[in-house]
C-alpha cells in the first residue's frame, strides 16, 4: 500500500500537497508513454529524413516565428479589451449598445474565422482604403476573439452572487467601486482557465493568416515545405514553434489560479 501512495494523490491534494519527488516521478513516467508512443509511431513510417534541406532556412522559420510572436501579442492586448468592453456592454441598461454587443458575439462566433479574415481583407479593408495585411490581420484575430473572451468575462462577473453586490450597495459602493473591489476579484478567479484557453486557441488561429499571404510561421512553413518536399520536416518545427508560445501561457495561468485560490 505504501508504494501505491506514489502514484494515487490524496484526496485534499490543498492540504496534503504532493512531494517534489513523487510528482517528478509520475511526470516522466507519463511522458515517457507518450514518447514510447510516438517513438513507435514513427519508426514505422517508410520515410527518408531530410533535415540538411530544412536546416537551410532556419533564418525564415525564424523570422515567421518573430512575425507570429508579435501579431500574437498585438491581438491578445486588442481582443482582450475587446472582450471586457463589449461583456460590460451586455450588462447596460442602453438597450441599442446590448443589443449591438449580442449581435456582435451572437455573429462572430456563429461564422469561421476564416470567411472573417477575408472579409475583413477583401471587403472591409478595402472600402476604408487599408493595405497593410499585417494590420488587417491584428484587427480580425481581434475582432473574432474579442466576442468569445466577452463571454468568458460575461460569465465570470455573472457567477458573483447577488447577495454580494447587494452588499456592495449596503455600505456605499458606487457601481465603478462594485466592479473593482467586488465582482472583478471574484470574476477573474473564474475566468483565468477559459481565457488561457482562448488565447492559446488565438495564437493558434494565426496561422490561418496565411491565407492573405502574411508570412507568419505557417505560411514560411508551407513554403519551405514547398522548395524542398521536406512535408515532416518542415511542419515538425512549426508544431514545435507554436508549442513555445502556448505551453508558457497555460503555465502561467495556472500559477494565476493557483495565487488567487481560496476557500469557500
Amino acid at each position: 500500500m505504501g508504494f501505491l501512495r506514489v502514484f494515487i494523490a490524496p484526496v485534499n491534494s490543498l492540504r496534503a500537497p504532493l512531494t517534489w519527488p513523487v510528482r517528478t516521478l509520475n511526470f516522466l513516467i507519463a511522458f515517457s508513454l507518450i514518447a514510447l508512443l510516438f517513438y513507435f509511431s514513427f519508426s514505422q513510417l517508410n520515410y527518408h529524413w531530410s533535415w540538411v534541406s530544412v536546416f537551410k532556412y532556419r533564418e525564415k522559420f525564424l523570422k515567421g516565428w518573430l512575425t507570429t510572436v508579435l501579431i500574437s501579442v498585438a491581438a491578445l492586448g486588442l481582443s482582450t479589451m475587446l472582450g471586457l468592453c463589449f461583456a460590460l456592454a451586455q450588462r447596460s441598461r442602453f438597450l441599442p449598445l446590448y443589443y449591438f454587443s449580442k449581435i456582435y458575439v451572437e455573429v462572430v462566433r456563429g461564422t469561421p474565422l476564416l470567411v472573417q479574415i477575408l472579409i475583413f481583407f477583401y471587403v472591409v479593408a478595402d472600402a476604408f482604403h487599408v493595405e497593410n495585411r499585417y494590420l488587417v490581420g491584428v484587427l480580425t484575430l481581434a475582432f473574432f476573439s474579442g466576442a468569445y473572451i466577452s463571454e468568458v468575462i460575461r460569465a465570470g462577473i455573472e457567477s458573483v452572487g447577488k447577495s454580494q453586490l447587494e452588499s456592495a450597495q449596503a455600505i456605499g459602493l458606487t457601481r465603478s467601486q462594485t466592479y473593482r473591489y467586488v465582482i472583478f476579484p471574484q470574476a477573474l478567479r473564474q475566468t483565468l482557465p477559459p481565457l488561457a484557453g482562448q488565447f492559446v486557441s488565438l495564437i493558434k488561429d494565426s496561422s490561418l493568416l496565411s491565407i492573405i499571404a502574411i508570412s507568419e510561421l505557417t505560411l514560411n512553413a508551407q513554403e519551405v515545405n514547398s522548395y524542398t518536399f521536406s512535408t515532416l520536416e518542415s511542419y515538425i518545427p512549426l508544431a514545435a514553434g507554436y508549442l513555445v508560445l502556448t505551453l508558457p501561457i497555460s503555465l502561467w495561468t495556472r500559477y494565476l489560479e493557483k495565487r488567487h485560490r481560496y476557500e469557500t
